[in-house]
Formats: structure tokens, sequence, C-alpha cells
């Protein structure tokens, strides 16, 4: 039985803080106020943000417009990734060399969510570069997973969950390249979409046309989820891969969610990655739910011949490209795994490249033809649960050894290696008290079918979707 003590405004979901905004019911600064007690109260025991904007965030709040002509989140307080740059407001990437770093721009993604309402009241902790699946940096140190502090909430958005797990925030900026947003949202009871990208902004200035790590939304619940990625969606020319807003809005398709009429299941993506007991039972006990309101399942699973050469050599190009390409002065500071994945990236050849290139357009035809008779894919998001806060990562998985520290997230190669959406949606619990997700890949564009499937499955499953106290172990 969980508890929240918290005040009552941050118990709200997104969607109703929004409508009682929009009708005067409740101020922005009641809800920035109420955002900034809960985070003085849990900070200690989580770490979840620790870059506070409260000065910052006040001003923002009063030049707000009120009532009906108040923008998409309305004076809602929202926290954003430490990857993203705020002009004025300390960005350090989680790196020792950028510890007292004041960028001079702010991200297009982070000025269209301010034009639109969101309130930035914090920026959310990350591990170094945003490279691992655990979140702990030598800046500020590591955070906890607030349904048990022993334990680590996932990363690199780890903070973005916490947060939102822990009633700091309503909605949640995070990102994702190896289930950097799916990951955190699995262990931390919460939803986490992984967009098409353009879908939620584009890449960094310097990365204007690579599309492996991309910005999403993460909430408490499908129709926040929705709202939060209506608010990040439209073109805008300073984004070469931003899309055109959807005709209906992703909260429209959401309040209209109908169980899904067919879903493929593969438990282990066809041998990608062993999965343990636990998590494969919380899996199939869900997808048994669904079963349950009409959907039928198919244990089958499509070519994914090439994928992990593809993607790893995916990945070492963009770690190569991006923090590969920071001064020495910064790079030196990087811990081990960032170094030896940049090195991966130097050693590529131009044979690995094409391969990887030609690679990822024949995946998306047999992902594109495949999805065609489905609405989703079902598989895990990791193979195992949380694990103690101090282990960057599982050297063994279901009796498996884990070679490298991306040998544990292979489940989130398929929707970035072929550009499709995927959604992390809370299903249950490990023998650790730590939530576990499921992952949904969805068709090309398809994030409103996953939230769909979202809203559907989070009414079949209890114990979620709404804050909780940081429960310590005894």
């Amino acid at each position: 039985m969980t508890t929240f003590t918290g005040p009552e405004l941050c118990a709200l979901s997104a969607v109703d803080a929004v409508d009682a905004l929009k009708k005067g019911d409740v101020s922005p600064t009641e809800m920035l106020e109420a955002s900034l007690e809960r985070i003085a109260e849990v900070e200690p025991d989580i770490n979840a943000l620790p870059i506070v904007m409260a000065d910052r965030a006040r001003e923002q709040v009063a030049n707000l417009k009120q009532g009906d002509e108040a923008p998409w989140l309305a004076g809602l307080p929202i926290s954003i990734k430490d990857l993203n740059p705020i002009k004025g407001v300390r960005t350090t990437w989680g790196t020792k060399g950028y510890a007292d770093h004041i960028p001079v721009v702010t991200d297009p993604l982070i000025d269209r969510l301010e034009k639109r309402g969101g309130v930035l009241v914090a920026k959310s902790n990350t591990p170094e570069m945003g490279a691992g699946g655990n979140t702990f940096n030598d800046v500020f140190g590591a955070t906890k997973n607030p349904w048990n502090t022993a334990l680590n909430p996932g990363g690199s958005s780890g903070g973005a969950a916490a947060s939102l797990a822990a009633g700091e925030c309503w909605l949640s900026h995070g990102s994702d390249l190896g289930g950097s947003l799916r990951t955190p949202a699995a262990y931390c009871g919460i939803i986490g979409m992984r967009p098409t990208p353009g879908r939620a902004g584009g890449g960094s200035e310097k990365q204007q046309f690579a599309h492996e790590g991309l910005s999403g939304p993460m909430a408490r619940t499908a129709a926040d989820c929705a709202l939060f990625l209506d608010a990040m969606t439209g073109f805008d020319p300073r984004l070469f891969q931003s899309l055109e807003a959807p005709r209906v809005s992703f909260l429209d398709e959401v309040r209209q969610a109908e169980a899904p009429k067919r879903i493929a299941y593969s438990p282990d993506l066809d041998g990608l990655a062993p999965v343990e007991g636990e998590v494969r039972d919380l899996i199939e006990a869900a997808l048994k739910a669904l079963e349950g309101v009409g959907t039928s399942v198919e244990e089958t699973c499509p070519d994914l011949t090439d994928l992990q050469p593809t993607y790893n050599t995916l990945r070492a190009l963009a770690q190569v490209s991006s923090p590969g390409q920071e001064p020495e002065s910064i790079q030196q500071h990087y811990k081990q795994t960032l170094r030896e994945n940049i090195q991966l990236g130097r050693e590529l050849k131009v044979e690995d490249i094409v391969a990887a290139t030609r690679g990822r357009s024949l995946l998306y035809n047999r992902m594109a033809a495949f999805m065609a008779n489905f609405d989703a894919i079902a598989c895990p998001i990791v193979g195992l649960g949380a694990l103690a806060s101090e282990i960057e990562y599982p050297t063994e998985v279901d009796g498996q050894p884990q070679c490298h520290y991306m040998d544990w997230l292979k489940f989130a190669m398929l929707a970035t290696t072929a550009g499709l959406p995927a959604i992390s949606v809370p299903i249950g619990f490990t023998k650790s008290g730590a939530p576990m997700g499921i992952q949904f890949i969805g068709k090309p564009r398809g994030e409103a079918g996953l939230l769909k499937i979202a809203a559907v499955l989070e009414t079949l499953n209890d114990g979620f979707g709404k804050p909780i106290d940081p429960i310590k172990p005894a």
C-alpha cells in the first residue's frame, strides 16, 4: 500500500491540472509553489531534480496568459532533462567538464514548450552525456528509485521518471537512444514514449540530421503523455526533422481509445536477448488482460536480420559524432563505458557505415510490411528488474553473461534502428518491489495507436497513475 503526503495539487493528473488552470480554479502560482514544496520534500531521498529554477519559473508564471487564452499547458510546471540547453540556466550534461556551464541559447523544443505554457521548474538528472541505463554522474551523484530508494531508476532519463513517480511535477521531458526513456519509465511505474523522429523536436544544433537519439514525453497516465506530446509536436523551420502536428490531437485520440484488434508478441525478439521469468510472467499477464477485452495476441516475430550490428554501428557513429567531438578538456572526464563507445565509433570503417545505412533501410521495409497486419508488437523493455543503485549495468541476465553495458538493453534496438515509435507502459511489480513495464512498438508514425493501447491497458492494472512517497528499504 503506497502513500502520498505531498500537496494535493501534485496528485492531480496533468490533464486535470491543465483543465483547472484554464478554468481558473487554480492559479499557475499555486501549481508552481506546490511543485517547489514537493521538490524540497523528496529531493534528499531521490535526487531527481538537482537544478531547480524557482526564480526563473516565478518570473515565467507572472507573464502567462490566463483563462481561455491560456496555451496548451496553461502554466503547468514541467521538468527538462539536463541534456537540453536553456539560456541562462546551468546545463551540465552530467559531466564535470560542463559542471558550471551556462548556455546562451535555448533548445528549440524547450522554447516551444515554454511558449505553449509549460513552466520550467527544474532540470532532471542524467548519466554523463546521456549514456547509460543507470542515472548517476560525477556532478550530482546518483538518482534513486522512488519505489525503493536502494534501487536505480534506470537511465538515462532516470531523473525525469523518478520526479514523476514522486509527484515533483506533472510532466517530464525525456530522451531516448538505447532505451533511455523507456527503461526509466518501466522501472519507475510511469509511461514513456519514444516517438517517431521529428515528432517531438529534432536533433541537436550540430546533429540536425541524426535521429538515433531524440526527445519524448513522460507522464503518469496515457492521457497525460498524449497531452505532453501534443505540446511538443508541430513544424519548426529551425528543426530539419520536425513534423506537422496531426489533424486530430493525440489527447483526443486517447479519449476515444478502444482495445487493439491484433498484437504481435515476441518474448525475446527471436532470441535477441534473455528475459528472466518474473519479467516474462508480468508481460504475459498483461497481454492476457488485453485478450480479455477482445485483443487477439499472436506470438510471432518479424525478420530482424542484422538488427544488432546495424544498431551498434549507428550508436557508435552517434557517440563519436556528438560527445566524441567535445574538446579533450571535456572528454578527459568521461566514464570508461562512454570512452569505450566513442572509441568504437572511431574504429568504424566505411564498409561498416554503408552496411548499417543499408541495413536500417531494409529493416524498416520489413517492419512496415509486418506492421500492416498488427496494431503493435509487444515485447520486453528490459529482461530483468531494477538493480541496486550502485550497479552500473548487469553482468548477467537469466544466467546469460552480458559482456557490454548495452547488452542488457537490446530490446531498445528495434524501434531506434527502424525509426518506429515505442511506448513503455507499467504492468506490475518485480520481487524487489520496483515496477516493470511492457514495450509496444507501433506502426510508422503510429504514436496515436500506441497511446490508445496504453490507455486501455492502464485501466486493467492497479497501482499506477498516482504519485507516491519515496519508499526506503527497512
